[in-house]
């Protein structure tokens, strides 16, 4: 591009093509392999990171202090997401490796294996085939911040930690009943998880180092360990309580692990907000386009803008305003796709409500290449709709807008001239509310990623989850 001509007008293909392709990403993400590895020649290099196409399986990390159940929630999420669990156990007992060997002799004698020797595991690990391919948890690890520090410095990144968390009375308490199958590693515990089965039963043997005096030591070094830890991974980390029923605290690491985190990618918000009329969609839409200078775009609007200002679609739309006949969907979707095709709506973004209300409407707004990466549903029930429509007044004299439930008017002269926008009785909101939800079930099906919210309640409440929504990527669909 010719700098002198600046500012360039970029076709609205380009960034929808960005975004839906993830480039900013694989880029980022090519750009740090580079830099960890070093290749002497980049070229192969990049080729092989693309064809493996691995930058989204699981890498995660979990620690806890003892008892905290790290090691139950490290399994069953390695057999939910299928990828590789990591443990100094299984590390150690590596066959045909020098520094399992090696491990495994400091083991024997110091029942611990050195810093510097666990992290080159971990490293030689993490290159094998399986893990990299289908990714890999690592149970309890890093322990120290050095560790921590030294996997950084190897480009060992989780995309996820989670800390579990428990008061030390509940750990300790815990820990005292905890029984392991020796042939399978399972974990029990003789008050929460007892095995059904007697063969098991009979066959489950106390671990070593599980006495109350042994755990509040192994505690307090995990607590002065931990706090240095967790300042290694400010943008992954998520703390979990492990307080409380197993399966809970499973849902909520799954949960997290399946999440995207916010990518640094530029990012052009094209909004679609749907729901029936009186559910708020031209508040929300004024919000979102006042805090991040988006385009407001309302289709009633824009319809009547273009007869106000004499355009040539302006000339098409009069004579159905002037009969009162409803505007014909071709005309519509090339005002609008007009208005979207603008240059501020290309650089800024846009929030659209009142279009499309139907499948055939939603397809023709696609065909244009006008797609939406935000799409809202507000939901809100028939009588709330009703109580918001059909009580609200128009001061005939000062154009002054009330609502004789929540902004009745000041005295009883000016109450006793209000008047009710005949679109505002109750005969025809029910009518519109029978039109959309005849159509938004199809709408939803179109708009597969759509983000339903309740909008009866605190409209800056339904704001904060529309923006939540806005600047955080779409979750996984859960496996």
């Amino acid at each position: 591009m010719d700098a002198t001509t600046a500012p360039h007008h970029i076709p609205p293909e380009m960034p929808q093509y960005g975004e839906a392709n993830h480039i900013f990403e694989l880029m980022q993400s090519m750009l740090e392999q580079l830099l960890i590895h070093q290749p002497k020649d980049p070229i192969p290099f990049m080729i092989d990171h693309l064809q493996r196409d691995n930058d989204n399986v699981p890498r995660v990390i979990i620690l806890g202090p003892p008892a905290s159940g790290k090691t139950t929630i490290a399994m069953w999420l390695r057999k939910h997401l299928n990828c590789v669990l990591l443990t100094v156990e299984n590390l150690i007992a590596k066959q045909y490796s020098s520094l399992a060997t090696s491990a495994r002799s400091h083991y024997q004698k110091m029942k611990a294996v050195p810093r510097r020797l666990l992290v080159k595991l971990i490293q030689e690990r993490v290159q094998e085939e399986d893990c990299v391919n289908r990714g890999w948890i690592l149970d309890g690890i890093p322990e120290t911040r050095e560790q921590a520090l030294m996997l950084q410095t190897l480009g060992i990144t989780p995309r996820h930690v989670i800390v579990l968390s428990a008061p030390d009375t509940v750990l300790i308490e815990r820990n005292l009943g905890k029984r392991i199958d020796p042939q399978t590693g399972e974990i029990y515990h003789t008050t929460f998880d007892w095995p059904p089965e007697s063969e098991v039963q009979n066959r489950l043997i106390v671990p070593e180092g599980i006495s109350e005096h042994e755990t509040a030591q192994k505690l307090l070094e995990h607590h002065r360990n931990i706090i240095r830890v967790l300042p290694s991974y400010p943008r992954v980390l998520k703390v979990i309580s492990a307080d409380q029923p197993c399966v809970d605290v499973f849902y909520q690491a799954l949960t997290y692990v399946q999440t995207n985190h916010r990518s640094n990618a530029p990012f052009t918000p094209r909004v679609l907000l749907c729901g029936p009329v009186g559910s708020g969609k031209s508040l929300q839409a004024a919000l979102l386009a006042q805090k991040y200078s988006l385009v407001n775009v309302c289709c009633g609007q824009l319809l009547k803008e273009a007869v106000a200002d004499k355009s040539r679609h302006g000339e098409v739309i009069q004579p159905y305003f002037e009969k009162e006949m409803a505007v014909p969907d071709s005309v519509i979707v090339n005002t609008l796709s007009q208005r979207l095709n603008q240059q501020d709506c290309v650089q800024k973004g846009w929030v659209l409500h009142g279009f499309p209300r139907d499948l055939d409407q939603a397809h023709q707004l696609h065909s244009l290449g006008h797609e939406p990466n935000r799409v809202f549903f507000l939901n809100v029930p028939l009588d709330s709709v009703i109580e918001r429509l059909t009580l609200r007044r128009t001061d005939p004299v000062t154009g002054e807008r009330y609502h004789l439930l929540y902004k009745p008017p000041p005295t009883m002269e000016i109450q006793a001239r209000l008047r009710q926008n005949p679109k505002d009785t109750e005969e025809r909101v029910k009518l519109k509310l029978s039109l959309f939800y005849r159509n938004s079930a199809e709408l939803e099906q179109f708009y597969k990623q759509a983000i339903t919210l309740n909008g009866d309640q605190d409209p800056y409440t339904v704001f904060e989850y529309i923006e939540s929504g806005l600047i955080h990527p779409l979750p996984n669909e859960v496996l």
